[in-house]
């Protein structure tokens, strides 16, 4: 498809002898609510633009810069000297007051400086730093000049006279890009109040870093938004490779202003079960699930969604579509949220919209227009930009802008394609990559037809690229589609190395695969790079190593580095150490979810079951319980009676304790029983004491008391044997909760204090933390408001560490009830509301346990919640961080 380029207006673009080069700065402006001006102004409005145009024109000569181009009521003005161009924004801001002063039209300009080193391509800039300049400039408001810190740098004291410079801090732009530090110029006579700027920070979200500049899509931008105005359900359409995954981000972006309660990216890319579609949404927008009443993630996350103004991105949908009637029940239930989804297929449900995003705009390469005009074609600008950034300096000439034009030709305009081309500018030109090229699609011409032809074209694009690795670069590549979700350096070297094996230095192939586009530096881990493969890409060399015969080794040796890390994390969970492991588990969840799907299909139900078994403390704490007991009753139900009573033992624990967690009493039942009669049949000691510890929680919760006092009696005996400080610890926690129930709380108190010295013995900081909970009821409980509340705070400040929702709510509930017993009723009421804010972000209510240790009805929960209400309401918006630093003051 042949598409023109964005016009511009006559006379606008400047020839390549006068482009200033070396360090410049970039200036962009336009004109705020042009499009209400249009409506309001009639004719008038043109006469005021012609006006406009006119008079920044002699501002920008008198001051030594050059027009790049305009487009309707923008500028891109280009100047040798950082000071003229701040000169020139001032300049042009006192005339538009003083034009608005005598009677004329108000036009709001907004304008944005960046200074840095110019990249030419053909008779244009390119590059990240031009759209850097574009986007602090659309981060402002009219009438408003903000400056990068290159440029304030530059300019430093030398302002002109009666300018200063006002530090507006660190902001993250709508190009996706890392935060940049903004400052505003602050002139006499001119504005210099304005609300807050236009950035990210302005709405919650968690939206990725970019680390390349966003090309071309103007036009398909502005509609996607438009189509968003009209739908509440967006789908974006087009094979592999054609950007709908950054057309989704950037639509994203855009419209973030428009969601009160923010814009949340979900990658669906490392999952297949359909089920897991909803826990995965809540996970991203860190809900929690916490013992409560019985219900689902998908029931949680529709409760949590009903009364907010929010945007979900969901990515990959193609590989999850019976999840689609999903999405139409959460639109249903919650009127203020919108959804774009990215796929390969559209849902096929009332109420959406479908978008299949084209290729970027192409050139003839039959009729080839003049350079100038060239470089703004959106595939010829994207090449340009990618060799730019691999071979800083090069530029499209007359003698290389027919092979450019026929490679973004030959490539349909697919983005991904065109990258992974304008990657070999490292070594090759233009024309010998067209050479290259032509000889791989000639050869592909009689495959695959069956696959649409634009899919066709990326897959010819990604075999010229692989058949350009040597031997070793292969072979890594192939053996890199078995990490899901990226892998850091440590872990390719053990999996797809050694080096002899490979054949070469593995972090040099990695190296070379990233020259060549074809993996990615995503984020720091440990100090060290991660890398990873575009979905598409990844599904390419997924088939390399199917074919190349090794996949099984390959995925067995997978599996057993995700095992020794699940082996090492497990006693650290509960510990003082227990954070950067979580966080590593976490960064590792899809390696770790495909590890323990490989294992158990491949029949290896001991390590599967071992596995889940490990894993189940960590989907606790980081509120993924409904995927623990899926994956974890997955596991069970392949090994059926064929795995070790020892594997299977472990992943009866696990069970057990997830369903205690979702306060399926029921279901922990069970579990904890059959458990318990497994270590009896193995004989194990420890194990015995263990099961009988488990089982004695559903007996308490169901207050059976005497039977679970006669568990931990039992249990306690056998650890006290075995010498097992902890276990005794535990059991002595166990037996203080029984005590507590029954209110004998001079009896209780003992075994709490025991337990708590145990505890810190032992290290174990998350049984620490509900052993001063419980201490701190009990002194509530007789009457020692001090004590309950300097124990309940260190019980937060432990909880809050590991962000333990449960029990970070626990005493967010308890403190508001001492503080309004206390007669404050402001601060009860805040806190009350936070922890409320924090059962609702988790779908779920406090246990019925609870009520033991708070002594509070439902009815008087409700009398209570109503007292003080815009206290109630401020705590309820509080953040999860918010209302810890709040409780943890002096009330």
């Amino acid at each position: 498809m042949i598409r023109l380029p964005p016009k511009t207006q006559p006379g606008a673009m400047a020839t390549t002898r006068e482009l200033p080069t070396g360090t410049v700065t970039f200036l962009f402006s336009d004109i705020e609510g042009s499009t209400r001006l249009v409506q309001e102004l009639g004719d008038g409005y043109h006469r005021a633009l012609e006006d406009h145009s006119r008079t920044f024109r002699e501002i920008i000569a008198r001051e030594g810069g050059h027009d790049v181009g305009t487009e309707g009521d923008s500028f891109f003005v280009v100047f040798p000297s950082a000071r003229g161009a701040v000169s020139a924004a001032v300049s042009l801001q006192r005339a538009l007051a003083e034009r608005a002063a005598s009677g004329g039209p108000a036009l709001r300009v907004r304008v944005g400086l960046h200074t840095a080193e110019a990249v030419l391509g053909g008779d244009n800039y390119v590059g990240l730093e031009v759209h850097r300049a574009a986007r602090i400039s659309g981060a402002g408001h009219g009438g408003q000049i903000l400056l990068s810190e290159s440029t304030r740098s530059v300019v430093g004291d030398r302002l002109p006279d009666g300018l200063s410079i006002r530090d507006l801090g660190d902001h993250r732009l709508k190009d996706l890009s890392r935060p940049e530090r903004l400052y505003q110029v602050l002139a006499p006579e001119l504005p210099g109040e304005f609300p807050a700027l236009r950035t990210l920070e302005n709405r919650p979200n968690n939206l990725p870093l970019s680390l390349t500049s966003f090309i071309g899509r103007a036009a398909e931008l502005e509609e996607v938004k438009r189509l968003l105005d009209q739908t509440r359900l967006l789908t974006l359409t087009g094979p592999g490779g054609t950007g709908k995954t950054r057309l989704s981000l950037q639509l994203a972006a855009a419209a973030s202003d428009r969601f009160a309660h923010g814009v949340y990216f979900v990658t669906l890319a490392p999952i297949f079960d359909p089920a897991l579609v909803p826990s995965t949404i809540a996970q991203t927008l860190g809900l929690y699930e916490v013992t409560g009443r019985p219900g689902s993630p998908r029931e949680h996350l529709a409760e949590y969604l009903r009364d907010r103004e929010l945007l979900l991105v969901l990515d990959n949908f193609e590989q999850v579509l019976p999840a689609a009637p999903f999405v139409t029940d959460l639109l249903r239930a919650s009127p203020g949220l919108k959804v774009i989804v990215t796929s390969r297929a559209v849902l096929r449900v009332s109420g959406e919209w479908e978008y299949p995003v084209p290729p970027l705009g192409l050139p003839d390469p039959r009729h080839l227009p003049g350079l100038p005009v060239l470089s703004q074609f959106e595939a010829v600008a994207l090449f340009i930009e990618r060799a730019a950034a691999v071979k800083p300096g090069f530029q499209v000439t007359n003698e290389n802008a027919p092979a450019v034009a026929e490679i973004c030709a030959r490539l349909d305009g697919l983005p991904l394609a065109i990258e992974l081309a304008a990657a070999r500018v490292r070594l090759l030109s233009p024309q010998a990559i067209l050479a290259r090229l032509g000889s791989r699609l000639a050869l592909a011409i009689g495959g695959a037809r069956d696959l649409p032809e634009r899919q066709r074209t990326l897959r010819q694009a990604i075999d010229w690229s692989h058949d350009l690795l040597d031997p070793a670069e292969k072979k890594l590549f192939a053996r890199l589609a078995v990490f899901v979700g990226g892998a850091g350096l440590e872990e390719i070297e053990t999996v797809c190395g050694p080096d002899e094996d490979l054949g070469t230095d593995v972090l040099d192939a990695v190296g070379s695969l990233g020259e060549k586009s074809l993996i990615t530096t995503i984020d720091e881990d440990r100090g060290e790079p991660r890398f990873s493969m575009l979905e598409t890409i990844r599904e390419y060399a997924a088939e390399r190593l199917d074919e190349s015969g090794e996949a099984e080794e390959i995925r067995r040796r997978h599996a057993e580095v995700f095992l020794a890390l699940v082996e090492l994390a497990e006693p650290k969970l509960t510990g003082r150490e227990r954070m950067p492991w979580l966080d590593r588990l976490e960064r590792e969840h899809d390696n770790l979810r495909a590890a323990l799907s490989w294992t158990s299909e491949h029949g290896d139900h001991d390590r599967a079951l071992t596995m889940a078994g490990k894993l189940w403390r960590f989907w606790q704490q980081r509120g993924m319980i409904e995927e623990g007991r899926l994956r974890v009753g997955d596991a069970m139900a392949r090994a059926g009676g064929e795995a070790a009573p020892r594997a299977r033992l472990k992943a009866l624990e696990a069970a057990g304790s997830l369903a205690y967690w979702q306060a399926d009493i029921d279901g922990q039942t069970a579990f904890y029983q059959e458990a318990l009669a497994l270590a009896r049949r193995i004989g194990d000691e420890a194990s015995i004491a263990n099961a009988l510890y488990n089982a004695s929680f559903p007996l308490i919760y169901t207050e059976r008391l005497e039977e679970a006092r006669r568990h931990l009696e039992e249990s306690l005996a056998l650890y006290g044997r075995l010498g097992d400080r902890l276990g005794v610890a535990r059991v002595q926690w166990g037996l203080g909760d029984v005590f507590f129930v029954e209110r004998r709380l001079q009896e209780a108190e003992p075994y709490l204090e025991q337990s708590l010295a145990g505890f810190r013995e032992a290290g174990d900081v998350t049984m620490e933390g509900w052993a001063l909970f419980l201490l701190g009821s009990a002194s509530r409980a007789q009457g020692d408001t001090a004590g309950a509340d300097a124990r309940l705070k260190e019980a937060l400040r432990l909880f809050a560490e590991a962000r333990d929702v449960p029990g970070v709510l626990f005493v967010l509930d308890s403190l508001g009830e001492i503080a309004a017993e206390a007669g404050d009723e402001d601060r009860g009421s805040r806190l009350r509301g936070a922890a409320e804010a924090l059962k609702a972000s988790s779908g779920a209510a406090l246990i019925e346990t609870s009520r033991k240790y708070s002594g509070v009805t439902s009815d008087e929960e409700r009398a209570m919640s109503e007292q003080g209400s815009a206290g109630f309401a401020e705590g309820h918006r509080m953040t999860l961080d918010q209302a810890v630093a709040y409780a943890l003051e002096e009330g």
